[in-house]
């Protein structure tokens, strides 16, 4: 329990709040001023990563180190090959994963940063380009670098000024910036995004197709087009997916049944089960062909309220079924 004579000095919520406030507005607006000075230099720099025939390397010491782990995931997850480079272990033999095909982002705020400093020769004779971030525009990093790009804040967030706060947000945005131009000239998809990201959310809506998640061979519930309501129940209740494909003689699905549409016969009062079927069906099942991405069967589920779809091969042919439950199972949803 802290007590008054603990030493420990309890700041009132709303000063939090106000302080919280200030530091969010203030990055926002060091971030909107930076966004007034992008231009040519930028250009450049887009310009010198799309013609990378390596990868690129990205460097940074301290706190410009973090930012620059941050950039380089985002650059090879959209599509450029990049890797982080710790300046203090690049003199100790990592240069050696450099090569004269790469492209160098060097992040510093104060640009002089000895580390980095220290292997820009070896990095020169190497043949690798160098790009520079910093927050300084008259700087060893920025004199020696063919592209300069400015980082530089008015001041930082910290109220002492001396903690990396406005001045790492800006040079993380301005790394966010690069990666998302050089995305959009590699005319990069959300299905390539989605080939890097395998084990997330969106690689599984976009990588998973029709195929991956419908049931097949037996367990898909059909049954002929001159079949009773009585042996669509039976297939319905076997089958346990709430619906049943209606085939024709070359089995392709002219109906689908649902236990849905089996409520609301009862409830008009049609409940003879003798009655053959292709009287009650749905004329207009919904068809997905097997290639297609099982994210699509998500959108039509909920752009037309359904939960089941009939899954077809090339010539039209049913081969497969799925409902939500399968979607969810193999967490598309």
């Amino acid at each position: 329990m802290m007590t008054a004579n603990s030493g420990i000095h309890l700041v009132k919520t709303p000063d939090i709040v106000s302080r919280a406030r200030g530091v969010l507005l203030h990055e926002a607006d060091e971030i909107r001023h930076l966004a007034d000075r992008i231009g040519t230099a930028f250009e450049a720099a887009v310009h010198m990563i799309l013609a990378c025939k390596g990868r690129v390397v990205v460097t940074g010491m301290g706190k410009s180190g973090h930012i620059g782990g941050k950039i380089a995931a985002t650059l090879a997850s959209t599509g450029t090959p990049a890797f982080f480079m710790h300046p203090a272990e690049a003199s100790h033999g990592d240069l050696g994963m450099i090569t004269s095909e790469d492209v160098v982002i060097a992040l510093s705020n104060s640009g002089e940063s000895d580390e980095i400093i220290n292997i820009l020769p070896a990095i020169r004779r190497i043949g690798a380009r160098v790009l520079s971030i910093t927050g300084s525009e008259d700087s060893t990093l920025s004199r020696e670098s063919e592209v300069h790009l400015s980082a530089a804040v008015s001041h930082e967030a910290c109220p002492l000024g001396l903690a990396p706060t406005a001045s790492t947000t800006a040079a993380l945005a301005i790394g966010d910036a690069l990666a998302l131009c050089v995305l959009d000239l590699r005319e990069f998809t959300a299905e390539d995004f989605a080939r890097s990201h395998p084990g997330g959310s969106l690689g599984r809506r976009l990588l998973v197709r029709i195929k991956d998640v419908m049931r097949t061979g037996a367990a898909v519930p059909q049954i002929d087009q001159h079949a009773s309501i009585q042996e669509a129940i039976t297939q319905i209740s076997l089958k346990g997916m709430g619906f049943t494909a209606i085939v024709d003689h070359a089995q392709r699905p002219i109906g689908i049944f649902t236990d849905g549409d089996l409520r609301r016969l009862f409830m008009q009062g049609k409940n003879n089960p003798q009655a053959s079927i292709d009287t009650v069906m749905n004329k207009q099942p919904y068809l997905l062909e097997t290639n297609q991405m099982a994210v699509e069967a998500v959108n039509m589920m909920e752009q037309h309220k359904i939960n089941g779809f009939l899954a077809v091969d090339a010539q039209g042919q049913l081969v497969g079924a799925f409902n939500m439950h399968d979607l969810l199972k193999a967490k598309v949803v």
